[in-house]
């Protein structure tokens, strides 16, 4: 099962949140500005593997549970 968090380098992290505040709560790294693309985007939410978001804010995890 796949779970996301938050970048755990915070500085990153820290760096993708204040471009996702300057972007309205979009995601900083999309021309288009929708509901598909606000922070998190609906690209992560539906990514099947372990890894980062676009911006980098957002990491997936496999968890056991």
């Amino acid at each position: 099962m796949l779970k996301i968090i938050p970048n755990p380098n915070k500085e990153d992290y820290d760096t993708a949140t204040k471009a996702v505040k300057e972007a309205k709560g979009y995601c900083p790294c999309r021309l288009k500005r929708d509901a598909s693309t606000k922070c998190i985007c609906e690209d992560f939410k539906n990514q099947s593997t372990e890894g980062y978001c676009c911006c980098g804010r957002f990491l997936k995890v496999e968890v056991s549970e």
